[in-house]
C-alpha cells in the first residue's frame, strides 16, 4: 500500500487528506476541513497566512497520528497569489487576488507591452489578478529576494525551500509559453526584478524534507513532494477522460472549462474569446477558459444566512430549485460587478432587473442556470478553438455534487455530463506524489486516471430536449 498525505488549498476552505492506493483503487481519508477566505486590512485584501499555515501543520499532525505509514506530503492551491521573502521571512501578509490594486497594475503593464505581445509570449487569459499585474502594483517589491506562490510559499514554510512549482507559475504570466521557462526579458521590460523568481521544477520532484522542529511537531520526518500546484493542474490529473475528445470543467469557486492539448493554439480567435494556456502535468497544456462558478452561489447563501441570522439548508434549497418548471431569467456570470465579495443577491437582482425572481429557490435556480450557460458557451469556443469535436463533458470538484448544475449544463452543451470525482484535485496531487514514489511505474496520465475511473465512478446526465 502506498499512503501519502495531501494538502489542498481552494479559495474559500482548505483540507488536510489522506490518500492510500492499494489493489488498483485509490482512496481518500478526511483528514481535515477549514475555511479561509479575504481578510480586510487597512490597505486592502489579504490572506490571513498565519491562521493558514496553522490550520496546515495542525492537519498534517493529525494525519501522522492517524496514519503513521505516510510517506510524504503534496501541497495544491489557487492560482496568482503569492507572499515576498526577504532573508528567509515573509515581509507581509499576501494580498488577495479579489483586492482592487490589481487594476493599477494592468494599466501600467499595457502600456509597456500590448495584450496581443502578452498572449503570444504567456498565452494567458486576460484576467485583471494575474501576478504580473498584480507584481506590477506591489510597492514592496523591491524589498524581496524571493516572490513565493501560495503552495510554494507552504512549502517554503514546511521545508525551507524556495522553489516555483511549474503548473502553477504557468499562470502568474511571466513563464514563457514556447519552452515553459521564466520570460526574464518580458520581466526586465515590466520592471519585476528576476531575482524574486524561485528555480522551476517539474511535478514528481522532492522539493525538501520538513525542518527538523516541524517534523517534530508533525511527528514524522518527511519530504514534501511537487504536485501539480496549481489545484486545477491536480484536478485535470484525475478527470477520468472517456474518450480522447472529452472536455472538462473544474467547478468549485471558480468554474474551469476547457480542453486537454499537447500544442498551444496562439491565434487571435484564442486570445479575443480569453482561452489560456495553463501548463498541466507531464507538458500538457490547459487550454481552459476561467468561468465564474460557485462563488456566486455561495457569496448568495452567505448575504441570506447573514439576514437571517441563522444557517440555509443548501441541499434543500436546490432541490425546491429543480422542482421549478418554465424558463429562468439568465444574467451574465462573468460580469465584473460580481467579482467582490458582499451583497451578491443585490447585485445580481441589478442585472436581472425587473426579471429578478422574488422567491429564493427561484433565485437560486437563475444563478445555476446562468453558470450552467456560461459553461456551455466556454464548452462551444473550446471545441470551435481547438478543432476538437466534443462528446463528453467531465464535470468535477465540488460541483460535481451539485446535480441541479450538472442537469443543466448538459442542457445547455446538449452533451452528457459526467460528474465526479468531487474530491479531484487531491486525487491528482496523491497519484501525482505516488508516481513520485515510484509505486505506479512511469505510470502515464491516461493510467492514473484509469485508476480515478475505476475507483470513483461518474454519475451521468444526459441532455435533456
Amino acid at each position: 500500500m502506498t499512503v501519502v498525505v495531501a494538502v489542498d488549498l481552494g479559495a474559500t476552505s482548505g483540507r488536510v487528506m489522506i490518500g492510500r492506493i492499494s489493489g488498483g483503487r485509490i482512496d481518500l481519508e478526511l483528514v481535515s476541513r477549514f475555511a479561509h477566505g479575504p481578510v480586510a486590512r487597512e490597505d486592502g485584501l489579504h490572506w490571513d497566512f498565519a491562521a493558514l499555515s496553522e490550520h496546515v501543520v495542525a492537519g498534517l499532525a493529525e494525519a501522522v497520528h492517524r496514519e503513521p505509514g505516510i510517506e510524504s506530503i503534496g501541497i495544491d492551491s489557487w492560482a496568482v497569489d503569492y507572499g515576498l521573502l526577504r532573508d528567509g521571512r515573509l515581509l507581509a501578509e499576501p494580498f488577495h487576488y479579489r483586492d482592487d490594486r490589481s487594476a493599477r497594475g494592468v494599466a501600467r503593464v499595457h502600456e509597456i507591452i500590448p495584450p496581443a505581445e502578452l498572449y503570444r509570449r504567456n498565452g494567458l487569459q486576460f484576467l485583471p489578478f494575474n501576478t504580473l499585474y498584480q507584481f506590477a502594483a506591489d510597492a514592496h517589491l523591491d524589498d524581496a529576494d524571493r516572490a513565493a506562490l501560495i503552495p510554494d510559499l507552504i512549502a517554503f514554510l514546511l521545508t525551507g525551500a524556495v522553489i516555483a512549482e511549474r503548473t502553477n507559475a504557468s499562470t502568474t504570466g511571466l513563464l514563457r509559453v514556447a519552452d515553459g521557462e521564466w520570460d526574464l526579458e518580458l520581466a526586465e521590460r515590466i520592471g519585476i526584478p528576476a531575482r524574486i523568481l524561485p528555480p522551476l521544477v517539474d511535478p514528481g520532484t522532492v522539493i525538501g524534507r520538513l525542518r527538523p522542529e516541524l517534523a517534530e511537531r508533525i511527528g514524522k520526518d518527511l519530504p514534501v513532494v511537487a504536485v501539480g500546484s496549481h489545484d486545477t493542474a491536480s484536478a485535470v490529473v484525475a478527470v477520468p477522460l472517456s474518450t480522447p475528445h472529452s472536455a472538462y470543467i473544474s467547478c468549485g469557486t471558480w468554474g474551469l472549462v476547457g480542453v486537454e492539448l499537447t500544442e498551444p493554439v496562439l491565434t487571435d480567435a484564442a486570445r479575443a474569446a480569453n482561452f489560456t494556456h495553463e501548463r498541466g502535468v507531464d507538458d500538457r497544456f490547459r487550454f481552459l477558459h476561467n468561468v465564474t462558478g460557485l462563488w456566486l452561489l455561495s457569496e448568495t447563501v452567505r448575504a441570506w444566512e447573514a439576514e437571517d441570522g441563522a444557517p440555509i439548508d443548501l441541499p434543500q434549497l436546490l432541490a425546491a430549485a429543480a422542482d421549478l418548471s418554465g424558463d429562468a431569467p439568465l444574467f451574465d456570470a462573468d460580469d465584473a460587478s460580481l467579482s467582490a465579495p458582499g451583497d451578491m443577491p443585490a447585485r445580481i437582482s441589478a442585472l436581472l432587473g425587473t426579471d429578478a425572481p422574488a422567491g429564493r429557490p427561484a433565485f437560486v435556480r437563475s444563478i445555476v442556470e446562468s453558470i450552467a450557460t456560461a459553461f456551455a458557451d466556454a464548452l462551444a469556443s473550446a471545441a470551435e478553438l481547438s478543432g476538437r469535436e466534443i462528446d463528453a463533458v467531465h464535470l468535477v470538484g465540488g460541483g460535481s455534487l451539485n446535480s441541479l448544475l450538472c442537469q443543466a449544463t448538459a442542457d445547455r452543451s446538449g452533451l452528457p455530463v459526467l460528474a465526479g470525482p468531487v474530491e479531484a484535485t487531491a486525487l491528482g496531487n496523491v497519484l501525482v506524489q505516488a508516481r513520485a514514489l515510484g509505486r505506479l511505474g512511469d505510470g502515464t496520465l491516461e493510467e492514473l486516471r484509469a485508476l480515478v475511473a475505476a475507483s470513483v465512478p461518474p454519475v451521468r446526465y444526459e441532455p435533456r430536449p
